[in-house]
């Protein structure tokens, strides 16, 4: 199961991998967060700013689309197999 960071903890493991010395690798194995992830938040901090990790519920435009159009998905499906069944 992904654990959850809060932003503030990602933008904390950002700034460790920004000091001089410390490498994105030691900074993860310190936190212990997987490979890749920390570079992943810095560029989504460099594209987004003070948007970056807006938390859950506050997704960007089109992924909340996203994600609504899923949950109508599967709405629809439900409601289809409930019909077979009559």
């Amino acid at each position: 199961m992904a654990r959850k960071y809060d932003r503030e903890f990602k933008v904390a493991a950002v700034r460790m991998a920004s000091e001089p010395g410390v490498t994105a690798s030691e900074v993860e194995a310190r936190l212990g967060i997987g490979q890749g992830i920390l570079s992943r938040w810095k560029r989504q901090l460099r594209e987004r700013g003070n948007k970056a990790f807006p938390g859950k519920g506050h997704m960007p435009a089109p992924e909340e689309r996203v994600r609504r159009l899923e949950r109508e998905c599967e709405r629809l499906r439900r409601e289809r197999d409930i019909l077979k069944k009559q």
